[in-house]
């Protein structure tokens, strides 16, 4: 088995009286793709913003490539992309404009930087689309220009949450053959999403989380056996006692 690219162990986190982990233990291997699913205030945004070292944990432990969280967040940072829910993108720049600067940002060496930003645009269906200002953009574009800036500096890790919300069913699957394009080149993916096809069809292993704890983890196949269920909808429906897309 490869090494952890991601290691948990009994991680907490309380805001005030307010539990969102609950000793959550989880080992994410090198170039897997692993699928982290809950329904709304889980803890799914709490576990990526810890790994992130966007938050301190209450107590436990977190390792991300082998750096200890929060002490060694800035190497943390170096070595990670994040496309997170709301969009992190300029309006008043255009789609290139956009995907260069945080190119740029990101340490990306000047004479590969451009060639790196449309290979990315032209992967994810927008190359056509990539010098009008992004204000013009669809929620869907939107989404797919977070995905070009979080990834432009081709992170060991990405963090992925929710990438493929908005976007019509032609670049849904864009972004899934461009997700499967990271796990062939060995990158680590976190997932997070509410389509349980997505989840079945992309992921290694996915990870159910609920009420800030850690109750299903395993392949999809191992998953739906265990649990008897002929798909992952429905083993988080007997899992949880409801739906993943109830209550957002």
């Amino acid at each position: 088995m490869s090494g952890a690219a991601i290691e948990v162990q009994g991680l907490e986190k309380r805001f005030g009286e307010t539990a969102a982990l609950q000793g959550l233990t989880l080992r994410i291997a090198e170039g897997e793709l692993f699928g982290l699913l809950g329904p709304n205030g889980a803890g799914k945004s709490t576990t990526i913003n810890i790994l992130c070292g966007l938050l301190e944990p209450t107590a436990g432990t977190a390792r991300v490539a082998g750096h200890a969280l929060p002490k060694e967040a800035r190497a943390v940072k170096e070595i990670i992309g994040v496309c997170p829910q709301d969009f992190s993108i300029f309006p008043y720049l255009t789609g290139r404009e956009n995907v260069l600067l945080f190119g740029d940002l990101s340490g990306v060496p000047r004479d590969e930087l451009r060639e790196r930003a449309d290979r990315l645009l032209d992967q994810l269906g927008l190359n056509g689309e990539a010098d009008r200002k992004v204000k013009g953009y669809s929620g869907g574009m939107k989404r797919r220009i977070s995905l070009a800036t979080a990834l432009i500096g081709d992170p060991q890790i990405a963090f992925l949450d929710e990438p493929t919300t908005g976007l019509d069913p032609q670049s849904r699957h864009a972004v899934w053959e461009f997700i499967r394009g990271l796990k062939e080149r060995r990158r680590t993916v976190v997932l997070t999403t509410h389509y349980m096809e997505e989840a079945e069809t992309l992921c290694d292993r996915v990870a159910i989380i609920d009420h800030g704890k850690l109750i299903a983890l395993g392949t999809p196949a191992e998953l739906r056996d265990r649990n008897d269920a002929k798909d992952l909808e429905e083993v988080f429906l007997k899992l949880t006692g409801r739906r993943i897309r109830e209550g957002m």
